[in-house]
């Protein structure tokens, strides 16, 4: 008799594999052409669209094309420039002192390490996990954002609440090789179908086995071999 953890890890390999065939080609959505770019507009994103951080990237990358740059520039003036941004104040702070880290202690550079970039000022785990995997092509975890937190929960795949925990769990039920994309396949599905408001159930390519839908009832999913 398989345990509660197989079960759900063959919950999530169903999920995930369902995903792919809908969502092929996952990756990120926010632009970028350097690592600093896209340290920058991970922290930009937080609580914000990304739709809304590349409308205001393109002027900003040209106006500060270097970490000495960003720690040249003052808060105020930041903050003017990624104005329309969720709480540009903050982050206009944030991406002085992200300037000055980076150019008084790692040469400019964005540092490969989680220890290092969650040292920077406005950056946690999820910001240094999406950094690592697109900047460095370095997979030490899963990215748990929003969308990544609500159809986690939803599909049964983690009773959890804080990011950290359900990333701990994501962990254990998926695959490494699959880390990276999962969190894309979560975005996208999260966007079409699964929102936070009103989630579209009735089209939904995951219905059948979401205990959300189902009204938690038990879900009979084949055994197989760990993926």
């Amino acid at each position: 008799m398989g345990t509660a953890l197989d079960t759900r890890a063959a919950q999530a390999e169903e999920v995930v594999n369902r995903l792919y065939a809908e969502y092929p080609e996952p990756d990120i959505s926010l632009n970028f052409d350097s690592r600093l770019e896209l340290l920058v507009a991970v922290v930009l994103s937080a609580q914000c669209t990304d739709e809304r951080v590349n409308e205001v990237t393109g002027e900003l990358f040209e106006k500060y094309p270097s970490a000495e740059a960003f720690a040249a520039a003052s808060e105020e003036q930041l903050a003017e420039d990624i104005y329309g941004i969720t709480f540009h104040n903050s982050k206009g702070g944030y991406l002085q002192g992200i300037g000055e880290q980076l150019t008084e202690t790692h040469d400019g550079e964005v540092p490969d390490t989680m220890s290092a970039l969650t040292d920077l000022p406005g950056v946690g785990r999820k910001t240094a996990n999406v950094v690592l995997q697109h900047g460095h092509d370095l997979t030490e975890g899963v990215v748990v954002d929003t969308h990544v937190q609500r159809i986690s929960r939803r599909l049964g795949l983690t009773e959890e609440t804080s990011p950290e925990k359900i990333e701990q769990e994501l962990m254990e039920l998926i695959p490494e090789f699959h880390w990276k994309e999962c969190t894309h396949l979560f975005i996208e599905f999260g966007r079409d179908t699964c929102t936070a408001r009103s989630p579209d159930c009735e089209s939904c390519l995951l219905a059948d086995i979401c205990p959300s839908e189902q009204g938690d009832a038990d879900i009979d999913l084949a055994s197989g071999e760990p993926w």
